[in-house]
């Protein structure tokens, strides 16, 4: 059994879907971030980084690992799915995992604050993130324009990658023009366990205008 302490965010939905996919049983604890809940000791003690998602491997002695990369290589190893032995293909499979971690999350994060919390609209910086987000997915529609899948057979670099692009309209960059990049969407979101997946957990209310900075602050604090 995995404990799984999660949000209705991106990096959250990597994870959930993940699990749905691999057939893992989990128990789901659904942490606030407006509240604060990823501060608290008891989850820093799992996430020192105080941070979602993460989780705990009853099955493995109460192992935890936090970080959704390292938690999607972990679970695929520990059921060995959706990630290659053969040693090329698993190197692409993880190289397409660190271009979503450490760009299309980033700067799709990035551009989500500004575009949408910052209390002051800084045109430069707004515009500098779209424009970063919209490359990134460009580099994204040409790779799919060769393979069906982003590191060819569907693995766990889709499974990290889908929750951010899907979002891209919450970051103001449109995807017109990326054919291969919306068939690639409509397919993963067509799947099953995909769809189970990203429900988990149930999303929070949607703050109202007054309250929008005290949850950037806390989000990025």
């Amino acid at each position: 059994m995995i404990d799984l302490y999660t949000a209705a965010t991106p990096n959250g939905h990597k994870v959930s879907i993940a699990l749905e996919e691999m057939g893992l049983a989990y128990e789901v604890h659904a942490l606030s971030l407006t509240r604060g809940d990823q501060k608290q000791p008891e989850f820093l003690a799992i996430n020192p980084n105080g941070r979602i998602p993460a989780i705990v491997d009853r099955d493995a002695g109460d192992f935890a690992v936090f970080e959704s990369g390292a938690i999607l290589i972990y679970l695929a190893e520990k059921t060995g799915q959706f990630l290659p032995t053969d040693a090329r293909a698993r190197s692409r499979v993880i190289q397409w995992l660190m271009f979503q971690m450490g760009g299309i999350g980033p700067m799709m994060g990035q551009a989500n604050v500004f575009f949408r919390y910052a209390p002051e609209k800084i045109p430069y910086a707004i515009g500098r993130y779209q424009r970063e987000v919209r490359r990134l997915l460009e580099v994204l529609d040409r790779r799919l324009g060769e393979v069906e899948y982003v590191a060819g057979d569907y693995s766990i670099a889709d499974m990290a990658t889908w929750p951010w692009v899907r979002g891209h309209d919450w970051a103001g960059v449109p995807v017109d023009g990326l054919d291969n990049l919306q068939r690639w969407l409509r397919a993963i979101g067509e799947r099953p366990a995909v769809i189970r997946g990203r429900s988990v957990p149930p999303s929070e209310p949607q703050p109202s205008d007054q309250t929008l900075k005290d949850i950037r602050d806390k989000l990025l604090a």
